[in-house]
C-alpha cells in the first residue's frame, strides 16, 4: 500500500496550542496512543477555533461535524514530553473545511504526527451539510492574516 503524504500548508496556520502527555495517553508500547493523539488534535482543534470565536458546535449558527481524519505519524511521544499542536485551515472550498493540525515536540520542534481532517456544517433541520458560511471564511482569513 502507498503511503501518502499529508502536506502541512504552513501560511495557513491559525493558532498554536501547548499541551503535555499525559501518562493516561500512553498505550502498551509505552508511548502517546492513538486515540489519545486523536483527543489531544481534538482538543487543540477546539482551541483554536474558541480563540476566533467559532465554537465547533456553533459555527454561524451550524454545528460542525467530523468527515474524516487521516493521520500520518513521524515519531513517538511519551510521558511527560510537551507537546505543541499547530492548527492551518486554508480558505475553505464548498461545504468542507478542511484542517490540518501537526503535533510536534515543544523543544526540539520534530513532529510526532501530522493530520488531516475534513470538517462539515450541518443544517439541523435537514441533517444536511451546508455551504460554509461566508462569516466562517471570513474569521479563518483574519486567523490567517490574509
Amino acid at each position: 500500500m502507498e503511503r501518502v503524504q499529508i502536506d502541512f500548508p504552513d501560511a495557513a496556520i491559525i493558532h498554536r496550542h501547548s499541551l503535555s502527555v499525559r501518562v493516561t495517553d500512553m498505550n502498551y508500547g509505552r508511548h502517546l496512543g492513538h486515540d489519545a493523539l486523536v483527543s489531544l488534535l481534538h482538543e487543540a482543534r477546539i482551541q483554536a477555533f474558541a480563540a476566533i470565536d467559532l465554537p465547533e458546535w456553533d459555527m454561524q449558527g451550524y454545528p460542525s461535524v467530523v468527515a474524516d481524519l487521516a493521520v500520518q505519524y513521524q515519531s513517538e511521544a511519551r510521558w511527560p514530553d510537551a507537546l505543541v499542536v499547530e492548527t492551518a485551515v486554508p480558505p475553505p472550498d464548498g461545504k468542507a473545511l478542511t484542517v490540518y493540525q501537526r503535533i510536534a515536540h515543544a523543544e526540539s520542534g520534530k513532529a510526532v504526527a501530522t493530520a488531516r481532517i475534513n470538517q462539515l456544517l450541518i443544517d439541523m433541520a435537514s441533517g444536511r451539510p451546508v455551504k460554509v458560511p461566508e462569516a466562517v471564511v471570513q474569521a479563518l482569513a483574519q486567523a490567517r492574516g490574509t
